[in-house]
């Protein structure tokens, strides 16, 4: 196994800190991973992390051998992964920038407390805005770039893939299409470099008998763009996809895959881009985020990507105004 940047860590500890839907969804999904022998779970309500380890441990005789506890953030220390999941959830009367600025100031106590304690691992961010929240984890713990990750575009993706998938009636696994941008209204489906095993998307189409692409390809991304918002008004939640997606990201690290996934970086001026925090494709192993991979994009995706990165940093500079 790899050594994450030469530091001694625990390649086989995971922290989750925050317990609500999405943290206790994502300790659940990774209990049953395989990748993990122990799991600490921390969360401002102690006896909701208690609760939470003691019913998710129950589930290990039916899945490996794991050590799952509730703790602090002493136990973080030597943790390869720390995920954070802990903010707010926005209210009727709230505006997304109000939602933005309160869990900002959670990040920024959450990343001190972790840092505090001497953080080894690499930091994962899955609270929203992801983006938004990535930047502020990196600025806050001061770590190398490439051990703060966001989840990015990855269920977005994995979205985008599924809806695919079901349009032209194949595995979803063997399409190739990301989503990149923001995690949020400004997020941009790639299809122009998108394919089916190594054959375009658009040959692909009309192989299976579809000839209006442009049409078709709108209502893929605003169905997947609108995905969350229909979940949401449903079950007033999402929780399982990101879990899913988070699992995703930690086998790539922990088994040191190299594998490309769209997750939410610091980007090094990709297509001019620089000082913001998005996704793109990144390769990702034990030492985090091993290199960034600027697909090949079409004007118009190139223009709307960089009307997304906008978006973050005017929202980025309004936190900055906002927060103290």
């Amino acid at each position: 196994m790899a050594e994450m940047d030469c530091v001694k860590v625990d390649v086989r500890k995971v922290a989750v800190i925050g317990c609500g839907f999405v943290g206790s969804s994502i300790a659940f999904t990774l209990m049953q991973s395989g990748l993990f022998s122990e799991m600490v779970l921390i969360d401002a309500d102690g006896e909701r992390a208690e609760g939470e380890a003691l019913d998710i441990s129950h589930g290990t005789p039916f899945a490996r051998p794991m050590k799952i506890y509730a703790g602090d953030y002493r136990d973080i220390t030597d943790a390869a992964i720390v995920i954070i999941t802990a903010g707010a959830n926005q209210k009727p009367e709230e505006s997304r920038l109000d939602l933005v600025n309160k869990n900002t100031k959670i990040m920024r106590s959450v990343v001190t407390q972790i840092m505090g304690h001497g953080c080894e691992g690499i930091l994962l961010v899955v609270s929203n805005p992801v983006d938004i929240l990535t930047y502020e984890a990196l600025k806050i713990s001061g770590l190398p770039k490439n051990r703060v990750i966001g989840s990015g575009t990855v269920l977005d993706s994995g979205r985008l893939k599924s809806e695919l998938g079901e349009h032209l009636g194949v595995d979803s696994r063997s399409i190739h299409a990301f989503i990149i941008g923001e995690h949020g209204d400004s997020e941009i489906a790639v299809f122009s470099s998108a394919n089916v095993s190594g054959v375009p998307l658009n040959d692909v189409c009309e192989m299976r008998g579809f000839y209006r692409h442009e049409a078709a390809m709108r209502e893929i991304a605003q169905t997947v763009k609108n995905s969350a918002y229909e979940i949401i008004e449903k079950k007033k939640a999402t929780y399982y996809g990101i879990a899913m997606a988070v699992r995703r990201i930690c086998e790539a690290v922990v088994r040191d895959e190299k594998s490309i996934l769209p997750v939410s970086v610091w980007l090094e001026d990709i297509y001019g881009l620089e000082d913001v925090v998005l996704s793109m494709p990144a390769i990702i192993g034990a030492g985090g985020v091993e290199g960034q991979v600027p697909i090949s994009l079409s004007q118009e995706e190139q223009e709307r990507l960089m009307e997304s990165a906008q978006v973050l940093k005017d929202t980025i500079q309004k936190v900055e105004k906002s927060v103290c």
